[in-house]
């Protein structure tokens, strides 16, 4: 049985220990499709617009240099040719999409892969809510602090909960990212040392599986 410390966001009240679902929590970690998830997210970020002129986009070249024959210099056809400076490049590269895909069954194994994976380490830490009435830096930090959280963490809150005050509270936080319950992913799970999530985002992920 995986548990996790529950903690309320109101300050005074002590955390409790609760027993995580076992099946958003608790099942095997496929390292497998965490790496294929994590590739796949990360060519999905690349843009693609490299782009190089072939010789038949190069400017000039539009007659032979010099003639075929009886000069001593070796035969050439056009100064766009990839030989010269300035010609055309072979097998360059040229705009093109780097997105992969893979199978729902797999990226929803992948993502209770990693969820499994933090609780496993015991770092998952939930909260009952988030709820800032302004952007406050140091109320994020002061939350963080009560929470033990130390180094990275991803806050993942539901999303009703995600407006602008909870976003801008901890957009200044180093090393931290707050996201919706509905973007939750698994390069952003991994990257992070520890997992922080609200009721809400529990109960909106429970209802995707």
């Amino acid at each position: 049985m995986v548990e996790a410390k529950v903690y309320s966001f109101a300050e005074g009240a002590g955390p409790k220990t609760v027993a995580l679902d076992e099946r958003l929590f608790g099942g095997e970690v496929n390292r497998d499709l965490l790496y294929r998830m994590v590739r796949l997210q990360m060519a999905g970020r690349r843009q693609g617009t490299s782009s190089t002129k072939t010789r038949g986009e190069v400017r000039g070249g539009g007659h032979k240099p010099w003639r075929q024959k009886g000069t001593g210099r070796a035969r050439h056809g056009s100064r766009r040719s990839p030989l010269w400076v300035g010609g055309g490049t072979v097998f360059g590269p040229k705009p093109r999409s780097y997105e992969m895909d893979m199978t729902k069954k797999m990226r929803a194994g992948a993502l209770l892969s990693a969820l499994s994976d933090r609780a496993s380490d015991g770092h998952v830490v939930l909260v009952d809510r988030i709820g800032f009435a302004e952007p406050k830096t140091k109320g994020a930090l002061a939350l963080l602090a009560r929470l033990g959280v130390e180094g990275s963490a991803l806050i993942v809150v539901g999303t009703s909960e995600y407006g602008r005050a909870v976003r801008k509270s901890f957009s200044n936080v180093p090393y931290v990212k707050c996201i919706a319950g509905c973007g939750i992913n698994v390069y952003d799970i991994l990257r992070h040392d520890t997992l922080v999530m609200t009721t809400g985002a529990v109960e909106e992920l429970r209802g995707r599986f």
